[in-house]
């Protein structure tokens, strides 16, 4: 038979969010000098992937040839 959920317990998705938040404030807390070191880097790396998405359906003919 189903037994009553207990109201103690977490859900699996709660525990997993909640561990994911502890560990992006340590990993913030411990490299927060390397991680805003690095965002210049980043958006420069992120103008090509920008540039190539924002490209598309410019009207441009997706076939080879001309159209008339």
């Amino acid at each position: 038979m189903n037994e009553p959920r207990s109201r103690a317990r977490l859900p699996w998705w709660l525990a997993l969010c909640l561990f994911a938040a502890i560990a992006v404030f340590f990993l913030w807390e411990e490299h927060q000098a390397h991680i805003l070191g690095a965002l210049p880097y980043l958006l420069v790396l992120a103008c090509p992937i920008i540039h190539f998405f924002m490209h598309r359906g410019h009207g441009h003919p997706r076939g080879g040839g001309e159209t008339s």
